[in-house]
């Protein structure tokens, strides 16, 4: 099962510009989280920092039981064995083949003989559904298929944590779509911690059990996908919602005038739509039962309408999902 990533009180800033302060939040270890926020708000650096990429000036990211922060440069090489990264551009060698691109973590990082990591590799392939491409170089095959290759690459140490920075940017809807089943399918079989970040609408409406939004350097809220997508936070209900009205501008925040000449305007409760589920033939994700015991518990502190709304979804879940 995955590792459950704990973030403390974290700010991080480039000389005067400030990213983002005092981040708190829970990745609940085994489960699907995404972290949305418009364009510019730091979602790139927050991730770069769990991995300890970045150094944030304060707070603290506890990563099985070490602080990414500050533990040491031996401590953090090991800690990064734990981390499979999908870059936002697949990060590729382009001088490479597909194959070689998904064997070297496995030959920097391992003493594994070659027909092992041939092994291996195939495996991952076929996995994201690359088989038979090993050969080609990333300019031979397409956007969609770098993405999976740069997936496959993560996988191959067999991570217990999985980052990906916009895996759906530059890909069409269909292969979005493909892409975002790719991931409920892995965590359906290897109930790995998963952490996508992106500003897809769809992606976070239907893919995530936990989803959280940053915006105006500050993490407006995470939680259950239940509590999320009911939410009437102004800032996250535009944005889920996609409406012009709101406190978002074409900039970023509003001015106070324009917000206010906009008056009140009619925000209906947020219909909560399906969760993807993992492919015929896999199992129930453990991760739901996980997260629906969580929001159970939560249901008191809600607003009437909202309670009714996320209970009803509660009650329809599948039966028989195991912990």
């Amino acid at each position: 099962m995955g590792v459950q990533i704990d973030v403390h009180g974290l700010a991080k800033s480039f000389g005067r510009q400030n990213i983002w302060q005092d981040v708190s939040l829970t990745l609940p270890a085994g489960e699907l989280s995404v972290l949305l926020g418009p364009s510019g708000t730091g979602k790139s650096v927050f991730l770069k920092c769990l991995v300890g990429l970045l150094r944030p000036e304060h707070g603290r990211i506890m990563v099985d039981g070490v602080d990414v922060c500050r533990c040491t440069e031996a401590e953090r090489y090991e800690l990064r064995k734990l981390f499979g990264v999908l870059f936002q551009d697949g990060a590729l060698f382009g001088s490479m083949t597909v194959y070689d691109n998904v064997a070297f973590p496995l030959r920097e990082h391992t003493r594994k003989t070659e027909a092992e990591i041939r092994r291996v590799v195939a495996d991952k392939m076929e996995l994201v559904g690359l088989a038979g491409a090993g050969h080609k170089l990333p300019a031979e095959i397409s956007g969609g298929m770098r993405k999976r290759a740069g997936l496959a690459r993560a996988l191959v140490l067999d991570p217990e944590i999985i980052l990906c920075d916009e895996p759906d940017s530059g890909l069409d809807p269909v292969r979005t779509a493909y892409l975002s089943q790719l991931l409920v399918d892995l965590n359906a079989q290897i109930d790995a911690t998963i952490l996508i970040v992106t500003h897809n609408i769809s992606v976070a409406r239907t893919v995530p059990d936990n989803l959280g939004m940053l915006y105006r350097r500050r993490l407006v809220g995470f939680g259950p996908r239940e509590i999320l997508l009911t939410s009437e936070e102004p800032v996250v209900a535009q944005f889920l919602g996609g409406h012009r009205h709101g406190p978002i501008g074409m900039s970023e925040e509003k001015d106070a005038v324009v917000a206010a000449a906009e008056g009140a305007w009619p925000r209906p409760l947020p219909e909560l739509v399906p969760q993807l589920t993992p492919s015929p033939g896999l199992p129930v994700r453990r991760a739901i039962r996980r997260r629906q015991e969580r929001v159970r518990l939560m249901l008191p502190t809600l607003p009437a309408a909202t309670r009714r709304n996320v209970a009803a979804t509660l009650d329809c879940a599948r039966p028989g999902a195991s912990r």
